[in-house]
């Protein structure tokens, strides 16, 4: 059998020829379930507490995907858990995604994102399940934690300029929220970590360039982190995908925090 001779010149040409291909097959099937862990260490020593920040599930009925999540985060054994809105699209998928976020073994405390109010989903459904862990469904409302010295304030993406408690002066103050651009409304309140969904990281990130495009409510606050007047702001690009199940350069992401 005759061999091919890979030149250099033809080597370069296929690569170029396959690249595309496996681009397409990265962001269709590889990486909107392919599910990142970045530790972020915020403490200035040694670590007293972990925390798990996760945003944007949208669930849909993927149950598989679903029950990774749940186990993904129960096998981080945080002491908290903080999501950042957007749990459904559509109210028939609330009970499917209740059932699931039941399955953390820690105390979750959450903020809605705009989905959850476009589905009109029950708000009192939501809290109740988020207070049988232990936690809380925080709507512009404080939530100290001492053993974890955080005070957690939870901010609406519905209220314009909603009067948000006060930060506690001797606990570490953590706001979460849905919309990264509204740290520009928290009207010179300073806080210690501001943690935020909403923006996906834009889902198809070209190297060198970035998002291609980003919802509203994102501003410059596109994925990562970011110094803002309010106090420092990271942005997690989400688990869940919308409107289409695509991902590039943007790997759907569990953040472990470490203070």
């Amino acid at each position: 059998m005759k061999m091919i001779r890979w030149s250099r010149r033809r080597f370069l040409l296929a690569a170029l020829c396959l690249a595309p291909a496996a681009a397409v097959a990265d962001m269709k099937w590889l990486e909107p379930t392919w599910i990142r862990i970045r530790h972020l260490h915020l403490a200035r020593g040694k670590p007293s507490h972990r925390v798990v920040h996760f945003t944007d599930l949208h669930h849909k009925g993927d149950r598989r995907y679903a029950a990774k999540l749940i186990a993904l985060i129960n096998s981080l054994a945080p002491e908290a858990v903080f999501f950042t809105g957007d749990l459904i699209e559509q109210t028939r998928f609330l009970p499917e995604a209740l059932q699931f976020l039941a399955q953390i073994q820690s105390p979750l405390f959450g903020v809605p994102g705009n989905h959850d109010y476009w589905s009109r989903a029950s708000f009192p459904e939501i809290a109740r399940c988020f207070e049988a862990t232990g936690g809380a469904w925080l709507l512009d409302q404080q939530c100290p934690l001492p053993q974890l010295q955080i005070n957690l304030i939870g901010f609406t993406c519905r209220n314009v300029a909603p009067r948000l408690p006060a930060p506690e002066p001797l606990l570490k103050n953590v706001l979460l929220m849905h919309y990264p651009a509204w740290t520009k409304k928290l009207a010179g309140q300073r806080y210690d970590l501001l943690l935020a969904g909403h923006s996906h990281g834009g889902q198809v990130r070209l190297p060198f360039y970035g998002p291609l495009m980003l919802p509203f409510g994102v501003d410059e606050y596109d994925l990562g982190w970011f110094q803002t007047p309010a106090g420092p702001l990271y942005v997690n690009p989400g688990i869940g995908w919308y409107p289409v199940p695509l991902r590039f350069n943007c790997r759907p992401e569990v953040t472990v925090i470490e203070i």
